[in-house]
């Protein structure tokens, strides 16, 4: 199984990848985190024998793995990561008041918690249907639902803020 299941895992690298990013708020983190989440996934190949649910499966290791780099994170305060890294290449590919709009939705992000950042992200980058969400979160749609509306007023708040 391992050719097949190495060739899905190269199919699902890109748009993981694109997660991972959006997620992180930083491509470096966001290439360490897909690495990571490659080698769990290759080391637990046999816990999925669903090929439709390889990428949601993906995606909730990438979660855990962030979690995980999260924990260290606050066990090592002085390390900081920010989008502010990304923010100047993403703004400069926009035309006209994109990069300054992008900029500052950029900062916003990376000011929302990391529940609200999920959440977000999963709705508008990955289009999922919030019971799709509360599946692989394995949280109520009600709470998924609770958890977009705060984090879409909390965004808004922030990019208030900024003008």
């Amino acid at each position: 199984m391992t050719a097949p299941f190495g060739a899905a895992l190269a199919e699902a690298l890109p748009r993981l990848r694109r997660y991972a990013i959006a997620l992180a708020g930083d491509v470096a983190t966001a290439d360490d985190l897909l690495q990571d989440c490659m080698e769990r996934a290759w080391k637990n190949q046999a816990a999925i024998t669903d090929e439709r649910a390889l990428f949601p499966w993906l995606r909730a290791i990438l979660h855990n793995v962030n979690l995980d780099r999260i924990r260290l994170r606050r066990r090592r305060p002085n390390e900081t990561e920010t989008l502010d890294a990304i923010a100047e290449t993403l703004a400069g590919s926009c035309a006209g008041d994109g990069p300054a709009l992008s900029m500052d939705v950029i900062r916003a992000m990376n000011r929302l918690s990391f529940e609200h950042r999920q959440i977000l992200l999963l709705v508008g980058v990955e289009g999922l249907s919030y019971s799709e969400i509360a599946g692989e979160l394995g949280i109520p749609v009600g709470t998924v639902m609770s958890r977009l509306a705060r984090a879409r007023e909390r965004l808004r708040a922030l990019l208030e803020e900024r003008r």
